[in-house]
């Protein structure tokens, strides 16, 4: 383990810029490398295999023993790692670290049907990441985004997952992802408020990729005119629609429902 003991004081070193690049999502200034922060998310990034690069601990923090030898630990001044930190009460560890690549055909392996959700123009990262959380609750085999969606590395979304997020397969919807999708038969189904086949009546045992749309606008016609089926969730209540999460988990949970009933 590389840990000099000596404490960083300066907000100008190397590695707490890249650091603060890598919370602002500013790749190419941190190497590529995503951030990480609290106890628990860098443990669950560590569970899920993840590969740490460097931890980073607040003076008065202990080093955790699940900490690899291997890893590179920096020592920052409390005020120094508190100008850093994202969250309004931060732990006083971070770390940075390789994130995971994916592709479609991940998510098409596997004995089963797939199913994909694919989130298009999402904005909330906490959706985002929530939906992420419900895609693994419910048996998905990936998520896909589209460009102009929040990145699924934001901290809000990572923490919104509750470390999903570095489990199932995350990858971002290209026009070869959607053309692979369409060549191995996957069924798209556009998420609606009205004007659509109730979600119970759509048939979701088959390879099935689930669209939804952004918080206000929803899906643009490009989308839909993808779509084999539009679908939606029939609300008996005098609401006008639901949330982007809640409706994309409420659709994940139909398909586990009914893949569930057919074995």
């Amino acid at each position: 383990m590389s840990f000099s003991g000596q404490v960083v004081t300066s907000r100008t070193n190397p590695r707490l810029k890249q650091l603060r690049a890598a919370f602002q999502g500013q790749a190419r200034l941190s190497s590529g490398l995503i951030a990480v922060e609290g106890e628990h998310m860098v443990e669950e990034a560590l569970k899920s295999g993840q590969a740490l690069k460097t931890v980073f601990l607040s003076e008065r923090m202990e080093l955790p023993a699940y900490v690899p030898a291997s890893v590179e630990v920096v020592s920052v001044a409390s005020d120094v790692f508190a100008s850093i930190a994202e969250t309004r009460t931060p732990q006083g560890i971070a770390a940075l670290l390789v994130p995971p690549a994916h592709s479609v055909e991940k998510m098409l392996e596997g004995p089963g049907e797939a199913l994909i959700l694919i989130a298009v123009g999402l904005q909330d990262p906490g959706n985002l990441g929530t939906l992420i959380r419900s895609a693994e609750a419910f048996g998905a085999t990936g998520v896909l985004t589209t460009p102009g969606t929040v990145s699924p590395w934001n901290q809000k979304a990572m923490r919104a997952s509750a470390g999903s997020v570095f489990r199932l397969p995350v990858a971002v919807a290209t026009p070869d992802a959607m053309e692979t999708l369409e060549q191995q038969g996957i069924k798209l189904l556009a998420a609606m408020k009205d004007d659509a086949v109730a979600i119970g009546e759509a048939d979701l045992t088959v390879g099935s990729a689930i669209l939804i749309g952004n918080e206000g606008a929803g899906l643009n016609e490009d989308w839909l005119r993808l779509a084999d089926q539009r679908v939606t969730i029939p609300c008996p209540g005098w609401v006008e629609s639901l949330n982007a999460a809640v409706a994309g988990s409420i659709l994940l949970y139909e398909a586990s429902r009914q893949r569930g009933a057919r074995t």
